[in-house]
């Protein structure tokens, strides 16, 4: 049997946000971590904000360096394993990209030689000083890297798929160079599923590191389309873990849902525990989930300004460390699947193959299909809503008998079949 499921959070700390990096506090550090562990979460994902810790490229600060392990450290005491994004990034609606990239010395950030020796160095360095933590999992190049890269950001650095197929192998192979034999990744928002003109593809996030990491985020569009009770939103995350499969040169791939959050007013407060537990229960329906991550710990202080409504609202926990009925939901959660297999420390029981397989096209410049209101998007949740527990295959695997047999695939169907079958009827 698999080991259980991972749950963790995305810690955004309590005071300060981020920005706790400039006064770095560690008492308050391990107050935010002591409510994280009361939760019953065995991991979380933290975000060091580049320009602080880089501010020149050739100068990596020891003393920021030095406050991450210590944050590091101050996780295992609580039993917490730490998995750390680097290139940060984006947070929350905010750019930080350090000033040797922007501006006077405007510079692509994923084909300038100058700033790929920079991020390198940089990644290497964190990997480094992390290495010899038991509880260190690895690296995440960076926090949805990939909105960097085309519309809609206001200033993208444009490159082509095999522009970003060299960035990705470079700079795992610098996280790997520091910390041999952890778990370093990548991970994009959604835009890489669903963006036909995205230069990071499906097949880049599905190949490329130790795992595939997903976020989902109903705000864009599911919830306005369905509504945050439908079928669609709250199957939302376990799509896109599929989705992923599809594009998975390993057939066994794990999958990482490393983030998903309930976004008011989409999903009102008063129904957000209820949104967390039915999303949570759908993603562990699906073999091969690694861990879900929720987004996030903390509210944000409604003393920080310019911030995204939405945003104060996103912690499991208040700012000042009261769990909310949300925690409590995702509390429960993971101490009923751990329990599953009997016990706290047991392997849980692992979901049975999805064997229905959707078509959807490899072709990244119809990715769009997959998005809400695609066809792909729309037949996968009408086979869903039917009891069939889907998953998908590339158009270009559909009829390899080795691939489906590989994934234990015995029915292939395409969108157009689900879509002109009447609900409840036999799909040809």
């Amino acid at each position: 049997m698999p080991a259980a499921v991972r749950f963790g959070v995305n810690y955004t700390p309590s005071e300060g946000w981020f920005h706790h990096w400039l006064d770095f506090d560690l008492d308050a550090v391990r107050a935010d971590l002591d409510s994280i562990a009361g939760l019953g979460m065995d991991h979380i994902r933290v975000f060091p904000l580049w320009p602080h810790f880089q501010p020149n490229r050739t100068l990596i600060r020891p003393r920021a360096v030095e406050d991450l392990v210590r944050l590091v450290d101050a996780a295992a005491e609580r039993g917490l394993d730490v998995n750390v994004d680097g290139l940060q990034g984006h947070l929350s609606s905010f750019d930080f990209l350090p000033a040797w990239t922007r501006t006077w010395h405007r510079r692509n950030l994923f084909t300038d030689p100058d700033v790929l020796d920079g991020q390198a160095a940089y990644l290497r360095t964190l990997a480094a000083a992390l290495a010899d933590r038991p509880n260190f999992l690895g690296l995440t190049l960076g926090n949805e890297v990939n909105q960097f890269s085309a519309a809609p950001h206001p200033d993208p650095d444009p490159a082509t798929s095999a522009q970003i197929d060299a960035w990705l192998e470079r700079m795992l192979t610098a996280c790997e160079k520091g910390a041999p034999g952890k778990l370093h990744l990548h991970a994009e928002y959604d835009a890489t599923w669903y963006q036909d003109d995205m230069p990071f593809t499906p097949a880049q996030a599905a190949r490329h590191g130790a795992l595939t990491a997903v976020h989902s985020w109903v705000f864009n569009g599911t919830a306005q389309r369905h509504g945050h009770a439908s079928v669609p939103a709250r199957h939302h995350a376990a799509y896109l873990v599929e989705l992923s499969k599809a594009w998975a040169g390993d057939p066994h791939r794990p999958v990482w849902l490393q983030e998903v959050g309930a976004p008011a007013p989409l999903v009102p407060g008063e129904h957000a525990a209820a949104f967390a537990e039915a999303t949570v229960a759908a993603a562990l329906d699906c073999p091969g989930l690694w861990g879900v991550t929720w987004w996030c710990s903390h509210d944000v202080s409604r003393h920080l300004a310019d911030f995204p409504e939405l945003e104060y609202t996103l912690g499991l926990l208040t700012s000042d460390r009261r769990p909310k009925d949300i925690a409590r939901a995702l509390s429960r959660a993971a101490r009923d699947h751990r329990d599953s297999g009997g016990g706290t420390h047991a392997r849980a029981r692992t979901p049975a193959p999805r064997t229905t397989a959707l078509v959807v096209p490899a072709d990244p410049a119809a990715r769009s299909r997959c998005a809400p209101g695609g066809d792909v998007f729309d037949a996968f949740f009408a086979l869903t809503a039917d009891g069939a527990r889907p998953t998908t295959v590339l158009d270009t695997r559909a009829a390899d008998p080795d691939h489906l047999a590989a994934r234990s695939l015995t029915e292939v169907v395409t969108p157009d079949q689900v879509l002109r079958t009447p609900r409840g009827g036999t799909r040809p």
